[in-house]
Order: structure tokens, then C-alpha cells, then sequence
């Protein structure tokens, strides 16, 4: 399956349906009288995250959602029916932005979230509803109201706990390897991996999750390289391991050339916690792994792990000292209190109740 992270789509909620303009005329009732029914509600617009997606390759031959009209309204006082609303099915961890790219609509995190990104037109009124003891016979009806339409972006910014950062061949996707059962390529050169990739990775019996994104280089946030652009899947990370290969000739340089990658980027990455590591251990004797060490730690200010993927050594240790930062973290969040939203989200269909009081407000700009 091909990996997608950006789509742009356009939607379009139903139309409301007409109301009726009729009157009851039966052989032997004394008295008639306007009978038109109202014309239904318009299909909505959802958005709705669903598990065993990671991509939005199906957004890639499918562009438009258009939910149904109302039926319109009849006579003998039959309301028309709400149109069919349709649904766009996506991965957790996607935001939705108007057409500008820039104004954020929702953000869905958590699988089954729903939101209703455009509401269908209000039915037309029938003439029974203007029926009054000054006018017994009306004769005119309301149109429903129309829908809405936009053009909407979709951006998937995936959900793991840990992400891997590094240059290219700094052993991120064998590290990957090693500890889940993900299986990305691997091979020896620059930017074998093209794409983000997710990992479950267990250590003492507890599961968190990788992700390995595509290597930087200097001058990434300018577009050199793959660019800076798949940054966006490790911003929901809770802590970041950053890998320096013991093969580069200078490690120091190499770590700060990603780390000015990643201030350059910004978005809080820069503020997350960070776990240094020199892997492919494997490669070099004993004397010069010493002197890389003491490089690395000169550059990133802390003790760097030594790992290596082939041969496990260090695995364990690095794999506890990421499941102790994410576990904090989470135990932090769980003691915020909860915050209040600024701004409603109707991400559940309306009760009977509010229908109606919206049907009343909108008819009052229907006559």
C-alpha cells in the first residue's frame, strides 16, 4: 500500500427538500384545508477515524462526497425524509484544515472520533405550517436550504510514542527492525527509507510505539533532501531517539546538523524530551568507540547510549530509558485537568430537541 499524508477534498452536505403546497379535498368531508408536508433535513458531512488505516491513499481516487438531498415534502401531512449523510473514513491521528491549509477544523486522535464537517440544508416548511385563524388557506410553501460546500485538506500526522531521528544510514530502520515486527527496507545508502514507518516495540512486558521517518540532511527545512516534511508524524511523539552512527567521521558535527534540522523545523520537537545514541557499535574496535563517545557527549551535553541492532548490545538499556520518559509523560497528562474546549464541536448528531430549535430559527429567515 502507498503511503499518503496530505489530501484535498471537496465535500457538500445535502439540500434541504422542498415543503408541500396541498389541501385535503375527500368526498364527504365538510371541511378541506392545507395538508403540504415539510420537506426533509439534507445529509450531512462526517469525518470519522477508524482502525486499520495509516494512509490517505484512498483519498487519492476519490475526491468528492456529496451527501443526498431531503425527499420533499406531500401531501396528507407526510414529511419528507433526511437525506443520506456519507462519511469520510480516515486514520487516527488526522487534522482536517479549510482550503487556506492554515485554519485547523478538528483534529482526530482517538479511533471512532466523529465530527461533522458540513450540515445539511433545513427542509422546506409544507402550507399546513402557515395555516392560522387569519389565513386558512395558504397557498405558498419554503424551499429547503441548501447545503454546504468547501474544499477541505486532509493531513495525517501519525500516532506513536517514540520517533526515531537521525541522518540517512544513521541505523533508524534497523533499529526498527530489531525491536518490533516492522519490516522496513534496509540497505546501504542514502534514503532507503521514503516514507514514515510504525513499529510496536515491548520491553519488561509493557508496549509502546516507534516511529522511523526519513533520514535529514543539512539544509532539510530548505527542501534539500526529502526535505523536513514527514517531521510533522514524530510532533504527537512523546520523546525522540536520536541516533548518530559510530561510522560517521565526526559524530559531534553529525548530531548537531540534525538538531539545527529540527529547531529549524520547530513545532515543539525542539522541546521534546531526547534520548542520544551512537549505534553500529558493531563497526568499530574498542579505542575509537572511546573517542566518539566522549564526542558525541561533548555535542549533546549528556551521556550517549551505545547501541547496536545487529548485535543487541545496549537494546535493552535504550528501550527502558524511552518507555521510562513515555510512561512519565503519560502519567503527567492523565494528572491535567480536563480542558474545556473554546469552541463546540458538533461531533454528535443533534437531538430531536436542538433539531427542532435549529429548524425554528432557520425558518424564521425561510418566509
Amino acid at each position: 500500500m502507498k503511503f499518503l499524508d496530505e489530501a484535498k477534498v471537496y465535500i457538500k452536505s445535502g439540500d434541504g427538500g422542498a415543503g408541500s403546497v396541498s389541501f385535503r379535498r375527500e368526498k364527504f368531508i365538510e371541511f378541506g384545508g392545507p395538508d403540504g408536508g415539510d420537506g426533509g433535513r439534507g445529509g450531512d458531512v462526517w469525518v470519522e477515524a477508524v482502525n486499520g488505516l495509516n494512509t490517505l491513499i484512498d483519498f487519492r481516487y476519490q475526491q468528492h462526497f456529496k451527501a443526498t438531498i431531503g425527499t420533499h415534502g406531500m401531501g396528507k401531512n407526510r414529511a419528507g425524509a433526511k437525506g443520506e449523510d456519507v462519511t469520510l473514513r480516515v486514520p487516527v491521528g488526522t487534522q482536517i484544515f479549510e482550503e487556506d491549509g492554515e485554519t485547523l477544523i478538528c483534529d482526530i486522535t482517538q479511533e471512532g472520533q466523529r465530527f461533522r464537517l458540513a450540515a445539511g440544508g433545513n427542509g422546506g416548511f409544507g402550507n399546513a405550517y402557515f395555516k392560522s385563524s387569519v389565513n386558512q388557506a395558504p397557498d405558498w410553501a419554503n424551499p429547503g436550504l441548501p447545503g454546504e460546500e468547501k474544499t477541505i485538506w486532509l493531513r495525517l500526522k501519525l500516532i506513536a510514542d517514540a520517533g526515531l531521528v537521525g541522518l540517512p544510514n544513521a541505523g533508524k530502520s534497523t533499529f526498527l527492525a530489531a525491536v518490533s515486527r516492522a519490516r522496513p527496507k534496509i540497505a546501504n545508502y542514502p534514503f532507503t527509507t521514503l516514507h514514515p514507518n510504525l513499529g510496536v516495540a515491548t520491553i519488561d512486558g509493557q508496549e509502546f510505539i516507534l516511529a522511523d521517518i526519513p533520514g535529514l540532511i543539512e539544509g532539510a527545512h530548505e527542501g534539500i533532501g526529502i526535505g523536513d516534511r514527514f517531521l510533522g508524524h514524530v510532533e504527537r511523539t512523546r520523546v525522540l531517539l536520536h541516533l548518530v552512527s559510530a561510522q560517521e567521521e565526526k559524530v559531534g558535527k553529525a548530531y548537531k546538523t540534525v538538531k539545527h534540522e529540527l529547531e529549524a523545523y520547530g513545532n515543539s520537537i525542539p522541546d521534546k524530551p531526547e534520548i542520544v545514541a551512537l549505534s553500529q557499535i558493531d563497526v568499530v574496535d574498542e579505542e575509537t568507540l572511546k573517542k566518539k563517545t566522549r564526542e558525541l557527549a561533548r555535542a549533546c551535553g549528556k551521556t550517549p547510549f551505545q547501541i547496536s541492532a545487529v548485535t543487541g548490545r545496549g537494546m535493552t538499556e535504550v528501550l527502558r530509558a524511552l518507555r521510562d520518559v513515555i510512561v512519565e509523560a503519560n502519567a503527567g497528562e492523565a494528572d491535567k485537568p480536563a480542558k474545556t474546549p473554546k469552541v463546540r464541536h458538533r461531533d454528535m448528531p443533534l437531538s430531536d430537541d436542538e433539531d427542532a430549535d435549529e429548524r425554528s430559527e432557520d425558518g424564521d429567515h425561510q418566509g
